[in-house]
């Protein structure tokens, strides 16, 4: 008989096989990290299945169901045995319901060692939301600040290849903040996923760990900042970021011109969302220069008379900040913010052993 487990126990687990029995469109959306996905119903037959339970009541969607499943339960078993190793399996369906119980039965029969989670995925989307409910995270933030171009995100990533414990925001959003955010990118994951991403990496820090951020605004894209996490980083360390203009437009060139035709077209189609900011006429006249393949300008002119007006950030060391950092040598620049992470009182709680398994696990 198979056992029925809360989420708080399933998240527990080690070395257990996650699986997510909902259908491929449920899955895409947003899932519990790690779960592969064996589907009772595909997304054509729970769709189906839901227009005779709404047309003709319970019994019939239930025989229906069992007419669709039936014909694929060898399938669905070798694609279990492929990837079982030995491991203790975990099921879930959306709410705990008979797809879960209904696969959760067949895996026991087969001599499997399997958990149900009571709840399914709506009880995992309870927990992530009592997560984030709450009024400030309790880890330390070291948020890195500074104008456009200056580095941030490399920097963080630098930091991470250094083994410290690096958030980055528009990595996991697949979106880099600005009007050409999303250029080259893959499409952003749902909010759901996001915020689950966000609970797996705190919790590899330990209670009173830190964490290193480059700061973001509400929203990265389409995404939205959890309130805990703001507030976070509103009180955490201030790190300040700068180097010139001139270096600023050559990172901004090499990040946003590397794809297919230098990313022409798409860069054209996001200049032109700014006209109700800059105006048509400037629109224009950037993207004929972009035609042109005149980057240099049109960045120049976006950072001058839009950017870094809109963000005020000083463009050399400041005594606001608890550390200044010139980012023109980027390596030298991961060396100087590493050694003053380390030095913070939070960095002895936090547990590198951890987050390197997420990290590892997330790569």
């Amino acid at each position: 008989m198979y056992r029925e487990i809360t989420i708080y126990e399933a998240l527990k687990q080690q070395n257990a096989l996650l699986i997510d029995v909902r259908s491929e469109e449920e899955y895409d959306r947003a899932t519990i990290p790690g779960a592969v996905n064996i589907p009772v119903f595909n997304n054509e037959e729970r769709a189906a299945i839901g227009t005779m339970y709404h047309r003709e009541g319970p019994e019939p969607a239930r025989r229906l169901g069992l007419k669709l499943a039936a014909p694929k339960l060898p399938d669905k078993i070798n694609s279990v045995d492929q990837i079982a190793n030995g491991r203790k399996l975990i099921v879930f369906c959306w709410r705990g319901g008979l797809r879960s119980q209904f696969m959760a039965s067949l895996l026991d029969t087969m001599g499997y060692p399997v958990s149900r989670i009571v709840g399914g995925y709506k009880a995992y989307r309870k927990y992530i939301n009592e997560y984030f409910n709450r009024a400030a995270l309790t880890q330390k933030a070291v948020v890195l600040h500074g104008l456009t171009g200056v580095g941030k995100t490399e920097a963080l990533l630098g930091l991470a290849q250094m083994g410290l414990p690096a958030l980055d925001l528009e990595g996991l959003a697949r979106h880099r903040g600005s009007v050409y955010g999303k250029i080259g990118l893959p499409p952003s994951p749902s909010q759901q996923a996001f915020e689950s991403d966000l609970v797996c990496f705190f919790n590899s820090l330990g209670e009173k760990g830190l964490f290193i951020v480059e700061c973001e605004s509400r929203r990265v894209g389409n995404l939205i900042l959890p309130s805990p996490l703001l507030k976070s980083m509103e009180n955490g360390y201030k790190i300040l970021l700068y180097t010139s203009l001139e270096n600023r437009i050559k990172r901004i060139r090499e990040d946003y011109t590397r794809g297919p035709g230098e990313n022409i077209p798409e860069l054209q189609k996001a200049t032109s969302s700014l006209i109700k900011r800059i105006g048509r006429a400037r629109v224009e006249e950037l993207n004929i220069l972009l035609s042109k393949r005149d980057f240099d300008s049109v960045f120049t002119y976006l950072l001058k008379s839009y950017y870094d007006p809109l963000y005020r950030y000083p463009d050399g060391p400041s005594l606001e900040y608890d550390l200044s950092v010139d980012t023109k040598d980027m390596k030298k620049a991961v060396q100087k913010l590493t050694c003053f992470i380390q030095n913070l009182p939070e960095y002895e709680h936090t547990d590198l052993g951890r987050y390197s398994q997420w990290k590892s696990a997330k790569s």
